[in-house]
């Protein structure tokens, strides 16, 4: 399980197998992208700029930008389209004109301090352009009907995070074996132990 913590403390988890899903993680157990400073964090950690890209012209808006993509996105992955469904065709909108609005950040390769090539942004990335790359991530898991079909919700009690299932024979329960797995194995021998004493 690939975790990270942002400045204030906060973890931030890189698990679910997308990005796009990564982003749903941010709300669970609590509102996760609370300031600049966990956005700046989960926008590196998530592989979105390389580690030391410069975020310092992040602003608000940004913010709000990653939150509404991130409600567009569990509306799209988590509802199901009915006859009635204009918020779910609504988020779709939203989706698709963002996954259009901006090209991804421009990679180029460059010296590293012990001379092998490393990973950076020719420019400072725009807002617009990395919430296109997270939206054409959410494109490209919905219409692929294999990685649609990997798309599982945690078994974990009040879990409500969803991940792509890419375990061999797909028997994958839980967002993470070390979190929500640890703690369904750790009631079940509670459990145990209460019943061998009653």
């Amino acid at each position: 399980m690939a975790l990270g913590t942002a400045a204030a403390g906060y973890e931030l988890r890189f698990d679910a197998g997308r990005i796009c899903l990564d982003l749903l993680a941010t709300t669970h157990p609590g509102e996760r992208l609370d300031g600049l400073e966990p956005l700046r964090a989960w926008i590196t950690g998530s592989g979105l700029v390389p580690p030391g890209t410069a975020l310092a012209h992040a602003d608000a808006g940004w913010l709000l930008g990653f939150r509404e993509l991130r409600g567009n996105v569990r509306q799209l992955v988590r509802g199901r389209k009915t006859p009635e469904a204009r918020p779910y065709d609504l988020a779709l909108a939203r989706v698709n004109d963002l996954a259009r609005a901006a090209a991804p950040p421009a990679p180029r390769a460059v010296p590293g301090e012990d001379g092998l090539l490393v990973r950076e942004l020719a420019g400072p990335p725009g807002c617009a352009a990395l919430l296109a790359a997270v939206a054409r991530d959410t494109v490209e898991l919905l219409t692929d009907p294999v990685a649609r079909a990997a798309i599982r919700e945690c078994e974990g009690d009040n879990c409500p995070l969803v991940y792509l299932d890419t375990s061999r024979g797909r028997r994958r329960r839980w967002c993470s074996s070390e979190v929500c797995g640890n703690r369904e194995r750790v009631a079940r021998h509670r459990r145990r132990a209460a019943l061998a004493r009653a």
